[in-house]
Formats: structure tokens, C-alpha cells, sequence
């Protein structure tokens, strides 16, 4: 990492502010121009929501109204995803779904605040928008023209007419270029007038009251789900591994000690060979059992640490690997120095394991490196290697287990893997209580 030992202050000049402004111009000017499209379609969304509420004070447009709600949704998330884009943070709703008999339908129509946030925005946005994408495009034109004017009137065959004013004389078209400093002024608020927009569309696009917590409520189903999912499948895999591995080995164990005791008087001698066969079986089984054992909870981790842990992972690992293990220090919330909770030292452990043994059978790479570090709030691993790239998750594959277990524990995975690489795996796990 490079940091700068003495970084630049701020440029707050008069200059720094119009260069500032200046850059932000074109996408703020854009973003009003295009707000204007919107409210013509705002217009026609609530023209069609008009005729229809007049059909149905005599019944007949009762059976439209789902279906208009319906209609005018793309557009609403157009204006969301415009305005998340704006303000730098996605506007996410979730609707209640309109399903069912159309009683149900409409039900949901009148029940949901998402659907009428989404019919007073249209009304609202539909003046403001046509007004400020005309002041868009009107207004650096207007003052373009207005600062040429000593450029260009002479010219013209004819007078200039500039704000009730004769332009016959050069004071006259200086004085009419000073015009353009008032209207360049106003041309530069357009990122404050585009950033307002972005807010009134979040004010009343965004999720209602109580409706976080609605979906804060559904993830958290959700990844509770996914957590009883995949403690099932640990659950069976350790059956299964204890089934096939040191169970069947115990079993032979069994059956050789059974066989050597009734060869003890007839043939000492193979009753022995039996004995040291069943000696090594168990000595075999008590190895499955430890490699069981690790896999539920490996003893390193309560031992020595994370750190330690993922150090003897990258030494296992047929892949090199670069290691950059960063510790906390003072920061973390753990009862012991240099320590993470539990819950999540295990899950970064078992996703690193996991990124390894992806990369080694998938990736055809030849370096991996494993960061990590964090804060007091959060655990944050990452997994790098120099493949092939175009790595995707699937069903039951090891990506979808990994996103599977951070989710569990409320964190996130998040994959990069362009093809021909290189391959990202990032997982970030809260820490705070």
C-alpha cells in the first residue's frame, strides 16, 4: 500500500469550485434531460391510471387496475435505479406480489404502500420533471449564445433581440454578453437541482416505513434457511464419512481380532499377522477420525488461532501461496488477545479450505495468495489466484457452500473471475455484537 506523507489539502478556491462544477455538469445535465422522458411517461402512466379510476366508479375498469399497477412499474424502476446510481446507494423496494383472484389482486393493490408511493410519485414528479430537463436544455444554450453575442451581431443581417434589448452598438453587445454570467450561474446548479430530483424520487420511491425491517425479516429467513441447509449437508457428510471411513474400519478391526482369537491355538502364527493387521486397520481408523474431527472444528483453530490455521493450510496446499495475515490488534471484539469470535474464525477457515480446494481442481492456477484483515465490525477474507478465470457458482458446487456460510453468520461473498482470470473470492463477516 502507498500512502502520500503529506497529502494535498482541498482545493476550495473559487477555481477549484467552478473546475468541480464543471466536471459534474454533463451527468447532472443528462440526469435531468432523461428525468424529462420520465415524466412524459410519468404523464401517460397517470392518464392511463385516470381513465382507469373513472371506469371503475361504474365498474367496468375495476379488472385494469392490477394490471395498470403492474405497467407502471418498469418505469419506477427505471427512475430507482437512475436516482440509487445518483446518490451513490441502490433503492431497493420489495413488492408484495400480485397473485391470486382478482380480489386478492386488488387487495394487494390498495394494501401495499409501495404501490401508492409509486402513484404519488408519478403525480408529483410530472411538472418538476418537464421543468427542470426544459431549464436543461434551454439554459447552456441561452447563455453560449447570450456570452457570443459580441462575436456574432455584426454578423447578422438583421438586429439581435436579447431580453427586450436591440443589440445596435458594442456597449449594447457587451452589456448583453454580461447577461450570461446570472445564466451561467444558474446553469451550474445543475448538479444541486439534479441531486434534489435523485432525493425527492428516493423520499418517495424508497421503502416505506417499517418495510426495512419487512426485509431485513426476509433475508434473515432466508439465510436462516440456507444455514439449516448447510448444517444438513455437514451433518451427512460427517455421517457419511464416519459410515464409509472409520466405522468400516472399526468393523475389520472387529472381525480380525475375532478371527486371530480363533486361530490363537490352531495357527499362532497367522492369528499374530492378524493382530498387527488389525493393529494398523485401527491405526487407520483413529486417522479418519482426527480427519473428521478437523473437519467439524479443526484443533488448530482453538490452539493457535486463525492465523496459524490458515498458515498450516497454505503449507498443505499443492498450490504456492503468498499469505497476508493481518491482525487486529487492540481492535477486535474477542475475549483473548489477537483473536476473533469463534463462529467466525471457523467460517473464514472452512472458506479458505474451500477457495483451495476450488482452485486447485478448477482454475489451473499457479499462485494463490490469502488476505486477511478487518476491523473491530468486521472479518474480511480474500482468496486470489492467477487461473483461468469464468469461475461461476452452481448448485451444490464449493462458491454456492461458501456464499452459503457467509450468509449463515448475516456476512456477504463476493466473486470476481473474468475469464482468463483473475479469480476473486471475497467474504466479509460481522464481527460487531
Amino acid at each position: 500500500m502507498i500512502t502520500a506523507a503529506n497529502p494535498p489539502a482541498a482545493d476550495r478556491s473559487v477555481a477549484g469550485w467552478i473546475r468541480a462544477r464543471l466536471r459534474s455538469l454533463p451527468g447532472a445535465i443528462g440526469y435531468l434531460l432523461v428525468g424529462g422522458f420520465t415524466a412524459f411517461g410519468a404523464l401517460f402512466a397517470v392518464f392511463a391510471l385516470s381513465v382507469v379510476a373513472a371506469a371503475s366508479l361504474v365498474g367496468v375498469g375495476i379488472p385494469a387496475i392490477p394490471e395498470v399497477i403492474r405497467l407502471i412499474r418498469p418505469l419506477v424502476e427505471f427512475e430507482r435505479r437512475r436516482a440509487g446510481k445518483r446518490l451513490g446507494a441502490p433503492i431497493v423496494v420489495v413488492y408484495e406480489p400480485l397473485s391470486g383472484s382478482l380480489g386478492a389482486k386488488l387487495a394487494t393493490v390498495f394494501r401495499d404502500p409501495a404501490n401508492r408511493r409509486d402513484v404519488a410519485w408519478l403525480i408529483l414528479h410530472l411538472v418538476p420533471g418537464v421543468l427542470l430537463a426544459g431549464l436543461a436544455a434551454a439554459l447552456p444554450v441561452g447563455t453560449l449564445q447570450q456570452a457570443a453575442i459580441p462575436v456574432y451581431w455584426r454578423l447578422l443581417p438583421g438586429p439581435v433581440e436579447t431580453f427586450g434589448i436591440t443589440v445596435t452598438s458594442w456597449p449594447l453587445a457587451l452589456g448583453a454578453a454580461l447577461a450570461a454570467i446570472p445564466l451561467g450561474w444558474i446553469v451550474f446548479q445543475a448538479p444541486v437541482a439534479a441531486r434534489g430530483q435523485a432525493l425527492a424520487a428516493r423520499a418517495l420511491l424508497g421503502p416505506a416505513p417499517g418495510a426495512r425491517l419487512a426485509v431485513r425479516v426476509a433475508e434473515l429467513t432466508a439465510t436462516r434457511a440456507a444455514a439449516l441447509d448447510a448444517h444438513g449437508a455437514e451433518l451427512r457428510r460427517i455421517e457419511r464419512d464416519l459410515h464409509d471411513g472409520a466405522q468400516a474400519r472399526i468393523a475389520a478391526v472387529i472381525m480380525q481380532l475375532g478371527l486371530a482369537d480363533q486361530l490363537r491355538e490352531r495357527d499362532p502364527d497367522a492369528a499374530a499377522d492378524l493382530v498387527r493387521k488389525a493393529q494398523d486397520t485401527a491405526t487407520s481408523a483413529l486417522s479418519e477420525l482426527r480427519d473428521v474431527v478437523r473437519g467439524i472444528y479443526p484443533p488448530v483453530l482453538t490452539d493457535r488461532g486463525l492465523v496459524s490455521a490458515i498458515s498450516a493450510l497454505a503449507a498443505r496446499s499443492p498450490i504456492p501461496v503468498e499469505l497476508d495475515l493481518a491482525t487486529e490488534g487492540e481492535n477486535a471484539p474477542r475475549s483473548e488477545p489477537g483473536r476473533w469470535p469463534a463462529a467466525m474464525e471457523a467460517a473464514a477457515y472452512f472458506v479458505i479450505a474451500e477457495a483451495i480446494t476450488n482452485a486447485t481442481k478448477h482454475s489451473g492456477a499457479r499462485l494463490l495468495r490469502i488476505a486477511l484483515g478487518g476491523s473491530a465490525e468486521e472479518l474480511i477474507v480474500e482468496v486470489w489466484d492467477d487461473g483461468a478465470g469464468a469461475a461461476s457458482e452452481t448448485e451444490g458446487g464449493g462458491l454456492a457452500g461458501i456464499r452459503r456460510r457467509a450468509e449463515a453468520l448475516d456476512g456477504r461473498m463476493l466473486l470476481s473471475s473474468p475469464p482468463g482470470g483473475p479469480t476473486v473470492v471475497r467474504v466479509e463477516l460481522p464481527c460487531g455484537s
